[in-house]
């Protein structure tokens, strides 16, 4: 770390209130000086984290983290966060390798109150916390810190709505708005009435009031009052639908300025029920190429710190995602019935360019998972071919949707499954392993993973005339293969031998295909000549080579880039024994615990998913009738 003048010498939240105003200052700009440049080095979200380092001082000093708990929506806002509660010289390993994580994480630090990768869960979980204490009898506030784009999602509202029945003490919600998506308005009027708002007086005389009321005229004469104090207020403040819900709205409040933060989150303190303050900030604040372009900058690879531009290999294959999102504009340009969905992640999917030429047949939903399932379900209602893409680990979050909602009606939804499989520094909040798992459980549903770039192309293309809901899963990073152009429909169910052999067969899924080769040239080496296949469907699956496999080859090997239990190698297991046959099985995948973060080859290495791993295992299983290691 850099001798910094303040930073250096502050060890934790406890040294913040001897600071002196302009050391407060200082503190907060050699913060966001140490944030760009290990996120520069280590990439990460650094556009959110920037946006609160001022908010994140202020809940410091006015909240004490041992005893009161703040929740931090997803927890990639909270870089500030980790450096101040002790993290200060950790924070240089932010998502590397058994470093620290890029997200909150309750075993990492006590002062990680809860820990989360996906969003909107913040409000609900503060509520759960805030309950506990009232309950055991426990001190201390909650305090849940949620952006702007995480209210998109249901989730919260449930939260928020649940909480303004319980009507609890010492609860407060901070919507950090960094886009200024509810309310543009922010001005001396807005100010004042915030002064109004929060002052203990006016706070007080209004409870008195109240109770008075209650008291005279019973609950309907309460409800009268409240409807008129609501009604005032909406007049100068944006906050209605929060005092709906039956919170008490503070807001807006400058979230770059520490002392109007420090008041307000002081005057709340004074106040009863729940409580929500609105706080304006700015994505990547204090480093001029994330304000200008703060999309890129939510989460990004690493850049160069001088001009902001991500490091990136000359000449790499497009991604996975660059593929699809091609193949998709193709396709479309063809069929005007197709439609893209996605929750939130237009760049990330590779969509920017289909939502740009066909701007009426996409739809970026927000951080609604659930809502992207059953909105694509209503489009293919009417004739309509929606793919709907989502990451992996955020598909998790429509599960109900994909069964109910599409399969169940045999509704003929393409969903575009990115991220599958390991994905690196973001760890086990965001790691793809589990869609095949949870998918297999479906009836009917089809699901798929290409071997390369041209076989992406063609699942994309049979999915969209199959008439059936139909996945494809496809792993992080750079595609390989060529795309020698055009579109081939695939028997839906078809398997592919890639390489005969003899003895020993390899059945590979998706990004292991190319792997399997490099096993299979290992272990010719060592007198093996296995058969690799490409198991490009998962479900249905090509029986009849199945069994013509399993009759010419006695030892089987499985490999996919997911959860080994009730994966891909379980499928092939449960067929084995189903048939009754004498076939001997290894599989490799992921196991059965969560994996952290780091890069992938570091990953796979861990889990001995590397060539040189997975060949001398198979090796040691064929030379040992009993070996029945999984990988």
């Amino acid at each position: 770390m850099k001798n910094y003048t303040v930073l250096s010498r502050v060890r934790d939240f406890r040294d913040l209130k001897e600071l002196s105003e302009e050391d407060t200052q200082t503190l907060i700009s050699e913060i966001r000086d140490y944030i760009i440049d290990v996120t520069s080095k280590n990439g990460g979200h650094i556009g959110p984290s920037l946006g609160v380092v001022e908010l994140t001082v202020a809940l410091l000093k006015v909240f004490n983290p041992e005893v009161d708990r703040i929740v931090w929506d997803i927890g990639h806002q909270a870089y500030s966060w980790k450096i101040l509660t002790g993290r200060k010289e950790q924070f240089r390993t932010l998502r590397q390798y058994k470093g620290i994580s890029g997200f909150l994480k309750r075993k990492e630090s006590p002062y990680d109150h809860f820990g989360a990768g996906h969003s909107s869960t913040s409000i609900s979980a503060a509520l759960g916390m805030r309950k506990a204490k009232d309950l055991s009898g426990k001190e201390g506030w909650t305090v849940a810190v949620i952006g702007d784009g995480a209210m998109t999602a249901g989730q919260a509202f449930e939260g928020l709505n649940h909480a303004g029945w319980l009507d609890p003490d010492r609860f407060i919600v901070i919507l950090n708005d960094n886009q200024i998506s509810i309310s543009p308005n922010v001005g001396a009027l807005y100010t004042y009435f915030n002064r109004i708002i929060t002052n203990e007086v006016f706070q007080k005389s209004r409870q008195k009031l109240k109770d008075i009321i209650k008291t005279v005229f019973g609950e309907s004469g309460a409800k009268i009052a409240r409807k008129l104090e609501e009604y005032i207020k909406g007049l100068f403040a944006p906050g209605v639908i929060f005092e709906e819900l039956g919170f008490t709205y503070v807001g807006t409040i400058d979230g770059h300025n520490l002392a109007e933060l420090e008041k307000t989150l002081e005057n709340v303190k004074k106040m009863r029920g729940p409580i929500i303050v609105h706080v304006l900030t700015q994505k990547g604040k204090g480093y001029v190429p994330a304000e200008e372009n703060p999309t890129p900058f939510h989460g990004i690879s690493p850049f160069d710190k001088i001009t902001g531009v991500p490091i990136k290999k000359v000449g790499a294959p497009p991604s996975w995602s660059k593929v699809f999102g091609r193949a998709l504009v193709e396709l479309a340009e063809r069929d005007s019935r197709i439609v893209a969905i996605t929750p939130a992640m237009k760049e990330g999917s590779g969509l920017t360019e289909f939502a740009e030429k066909f701007p009426d047949r996409f739809f970026d939903v927000g951080i609604a998972e659930q809502h992207a399932a059953t909105f694509a379900a209503g489009l293919a209602a009417e004739g309509m071919k929606p793919v709907l893409s989502y990451y992996s680990t955020f598909l998790q979050r429509g599960y109900d949707q994909v069964i109910h909602d599409i399969a169940l009606q045999g509704l003929p939804v393409v969903i575009a499954i990115d991220r599958a499989g390991l994905v690196g520094e973001d760890g086990p909040t965001h790691h793809g392993v589990y869609d095949i798992s949870f998918l297999r459980a479906v009836p009917d549903i089809v699901i798929s993973a290409p071997k390369d770039r041209q076989e992406l192309r063609n699942l994309l293309y049979t999915a969209l005339n199959s008439d059936k809901v139909f996945a494809i899963r496809y792993p992080r990073g750079s595609a390989v293969g060529e795309e020698t152009g055009g579109f081939e429909e695939i028997t839906i169910g078809s398997w592919e031998v890639v390489d005969e052999g003899k003895e020993l067969a390899i059945l590979a899924v998706g990004k292991y295909v190319s792997r399997a080769l490099e096993v299979k040239k290992i272990l010719k080496k060592k007198g093996l000549n296995p058969t690799v296949v490409n198991a490009r469907f998962i479900r249905p699956f090509d029986e009849e080579l199945l069994k013509e496999l399993l009759s010419g080859h006695h030892y089987v090997i499985t490999m996919e880039d997911g959860a080994l239990n009730g994966g891909f190698g379980s499928a092939v297991a449960e067929y084995i024994m189903d048939s009754r046959l004498s076939n001997e099985l290894l599989r490799f995948g992921i196991p059965d615990r969560f994996i952290q973060h780091g890069k992938i080859n570091q990953l796979e290495e861990e889990l001995g998913l590397l060539p040189q791993h997975i060949s001398e295992k198979i090796r040691a299983f064929v030379s040992k009738p009993d070996y029945k290691a999984a990988g």
